[in-house]
């Protein structure tokens, strides 16, 4: 059974920090590609990044320069740090995998349960 369980999240004043981990099991974790999605309330669920089976990175506009994804395959582990956090940026925080990487989150073969981020003003 494919878990995976992300951690890490909760309340930060804006311009701060904060670093998520996503731990997966009952995969093959370094052949998957893993993605961060966010989803505030009323709003759809939005693609944050990716890091790819090699190690390459993907995000969008909107974190660029902010975020950084990075994985340690010998934990199954992914983490996504925060930096510069803005009041937008409040939202539940989605691991997912994906053995065809992409930014799609259709194309996600597996997700976490999700983890709050809440940023004040």
């Amino acid at each position: 059974q494919v878990q995976l369980v992300e951690s890490g999240g909760g309340l930060v004043q804006a311009g701060g920090s904060l670093r998520l981990s996503c731990v997966a099991s009952g995969l093959t974790f370094r052949t998957y590609a893993m993605d961060w999605f966010r989803q505030a309330p009323g709003k759809e669920r939005e693609f944050v990044g990716i890091i790819y089976r090699a190690g390459g990175t993907y995000y969008p506009d909107s974190v660029k320069g902010r975020f950084t994804i990075s994985r340690d395959n010998a934990k199954n582990t992914v983490y996504l740090q925060m930096n510069s956090l803005k009041p937008e940026d409040t939202a539940v925080y989605y691991c997912a995998a994906s053995a065809v990487p992409t930014t799609r989150a259709s194309g996600m073969d597996y997700w976490g349960k999700g983890t709050l981020v809440t940023v004040s003003s």
